[in-house]
């Protein structure tokens, strides 16, 4: 039970991962402009590019299972920054402090989860573990 546990909670992890990474090919114009909002001016398009293959490299490695802890450091170069950087809810006013304080909140905890897996693996069902017990006759 724990093993499927594991599985369902790397793909949920990885779909935000994921689903980040298409929506910021599909809307790359619209991404560049908030980058720009948030003074992320310098190198834009190399620090998205970069922001493209951390997510998608990390989304999948948590999502097989292969690496998982570097897919979840991967990860975590891209999400803790911008957490800090987008939801600072201490610089906004007080009728918009309470949702970003939510999501600034949602995001530490995909922070906690990314780190839980760092530290523990991947589990048994990870590609990396269903390779190497598959034997080819």
């Amino acid at each position: 039970m724990r093993d499927i546990i594991d599985l369902i909670g790397r793909i949920f992890l990885s779909a935000i991962f994921i689903f980040e990474a298409v929506d910021t090919i599909l809307y790359i114009d619209k991404t560049k402009e908030v980058m720009t909002k948030y003074g992320l001016t310098w190198q834009q398009d190399m620090l998205l590019n970069g922001t493209i293959i951390l997510l998608v490299l990390g989304g999948l490695m948590v999502l097989t299972g292969y690496r998982s802890t570097l897919g979840a450091f991967m990860l975590l170069l891209y999400w803790a920054p911008v957490t800090f950087l987008v939801h600072d809810f201490w610089n906004y006013p007080k009728d918009q402090l309470r949702m970003q304080s939510i999501l600034f909140m949602k995001d530490v905890a995909i922070i906690g989860g990314l780190l839980m897996l760092a530290g523990k693996g991947s589990g048994r069902w990870a590609i990396k573990r269903l390779l190497a017990t598959t034997r080819v006759s």
